[in-house]
């Protein structure tokens, strides 16, 4: 088969229609969408209120602690094993 300048095609109406009613809706999506877009722009910027502020801090301010807990019986363990590595090595000399 070769395409050339005698090549037909045959499309009926109602795929043309089809295809430019599909062509019609996705442009007006896309324009709708970029109106949503700059209204949304346009918007204050939400109001952080001082409660949740203050329960942010509280939360971000127990996970700290939490993670210094943490630490610490790590090092706690650290230290027993480093004991027990050295009374290891003391009794095999």
């Amino acid at each position: 088969m070769k395409i050339g300048e005698n090549t037909q095609i045959t499309i009926d109406l109602k795929t043309i229609g089809l295809a430019v009613g599909g062509l019609v809706m996705m442009i007006g999506m896309w324009f709708t969408l970029q109106a949503d877009i700059a209204l949304a722009k346009e918007l204050p910027e939400p109001v952080i209120e001082r409660m949740e502020f203050d329960m942010k801090d509280e939360l971000i301010r127990q996970t700290i602690m939490d993670t210094q807990d943490d630490v610490q019986e790590i090092k706690e363990t650290l230290d027993k094993m480093d004991e027990r590595l050295y009374e290891m090595q003391k009794e095999h000399r």
